[in-house]
């Protein structure tokens, strides 16, 4: 093994999660010794470079709001943060602040966006309700006629490029002195913690496939879709399941200019992707450790009618290609599960984030950076997304979850 045989804190998991967790570290306290361990150093199989890599602010919970608010500051400033040596402008992030827009067909579904709405705005999310007229002068493409409501993202929302936003996390992390080792977690060496200590045990070591051991100061699982298994490893439950999502890559000749995101009230959602557009929408059936390749059957005729009616010019679309993601779904709660363990007093968890972690990496690995370096939450209070809530059976509930 290429690593120290120790390390103040020792990342499992080096994608978007784990690298924004590493550069947070060496942020705000330089002196510590990071590791980052990745079986999948080339990140071929990794939500990080499989993500539709999009950001919002209209969820319905508060915690949710403030950490993509976080996220989209970390965006806007991300070229000057993540520069290194000699780069000229920092990081090219592709940053398209279009918004996401969501379309609710009857009462119910406009009251529920209007009890959003005032939860964001309170927030200050820059969110707008529009009436069927309004989103026909807006966007005279979209056939609202089964319409009665849509919530606009006017700022802080849209989509980036995720591959270069890892990358250059990764690059910084590592330009500050956090090391990344080729390496695959087998095994957790776990000991009773010392008496006094809060948690009754804690990780001592990480054992490797090659036979060898990392003895760690601190532990932090930011696993992504496979975390299950080393939390496992330390005795511990996780309900955080690998759901395979495909990204369907479609061709209009005709596309809908000025396009946001949209969430159909059917269930799927598009936006453009460049000179095209690219869709998805929940499988069923939505089984766990599917093999990672795109299913081309779920795209259907009866979505392809919903696309087509949804908008009239996608009755000339094609589809281009596919590829197909992992979400790492929190099955307890579809949010995620943020700090430190409560019986394994040097584990910490950034896991489960049910398709919000591109968006959300940047606050969970500052969060998490925080509980290390100075013992608590200081730039956003992530404590509802603790494990406690897990143990107490009391889910925190999203009612916003796309796909």
């Amino acid at each position: 093994m290429a690593a120290t045989a120790r390390a103040d804190v020792v990342v499992v998991g080096a994608g978007i999660v784990g690298a924004c967790t590493a550069y947070w570290l060496k942020r705000l306290d330089p002196s510590l010794q990071v590791v980052l361990l990745e079986r999948d150093t080339g990140f071929a199989r990794a939500s990080s470079s499989l993500s539709a890599s999009s950001i919002r602010q209209q969820f319905s919970s508060p915690v949710n709001i403030r950490m993509s608010q976080f996220g989209v500051e970390f965006l806007r400033t991300a070229p000057a943060l993540l520069t290194v040596a000699d780069d000229e402008g920092g990081p090219a992030l592709g940053w398209c602040e279009r918004g996401y827009l969501y379309l609710a067909a009857d009462a119910g579904d406009a009251d529920a966006l209007r009890a959003l709405n005032a939860v964001q705005r309170g927030l200050g999310a820059d969110v707008a309700l529009l009436s069927a007229g309004d989103l026909r002068r807006r966007f005279p493409w979209l056939n609202t006629d089964d319409i009665v409501l849509g919530s606009l993202g006017l700022s802080g929302e849209g989509w980036f490029d995720g591959p270069a936003l890892h990358a250059a996390v990764l690059r910084k992390a590592r330009a500050m002195g956090a090391q990344l080792v080729r390496a695959e977690v087998v095994g957790l060496d776990v000991v009773d913690a010392p008496a006094g200590a809060n948690g009754a045990r804690r990780v001592q070591a990480v054992a490797l496939a090659d036979g060898s051991r990392i003895a760690c100061g601190q532990l932090v699982n930011a696993a992504g879709a496979w975390a299950r298994a080393v939390a496992a490893a330390a005795g511990i439950p996780l309900p955080v399941h690998a759901r395979r999502r495909t990204v369907f890559v479609l061709s209009c000749p005709q596309p809908p200019a000025g396009c946001p995101l949209v969430i159909d009230p059917s269930g799927f959602w598009f936006r453009p992707e460049g000179a095209h557009f690219i869709a998805g929408r929940t499988p069923d059936p939505d089984a766990d450790d599917l093999p990672l390749e795109p299913n081309h059957a779920e795209f259907d005729d009866g979505w392809w009618a919903r696309l087509a009616h949804r908008v009239p010019a996608f009755e000339a679309l094609r589809v281009e290609r596919a590829w197909a993601g992992y979400y790492e779904m929190n099955l307890f709660d579809h949010n995620a599960v943020i700090g430190r363990h409560p019986d394994v007093n040097n584990l910490l968890l950034a896991n489960g984030f049910s398709g919000h972690g591109m968006q959300q990496a940047p606050a969970a690995g500052r969060g998490v950076a925080e509980l290390i370096v100075h013992g608590a939450y200081r730039a956003l209070d992530l404590s509802d997304l603790g494990f406690e809530r897990l143990l107490a059976n009391r889910p925190l509930l999203e009612s916003c979850v796309i796909g």
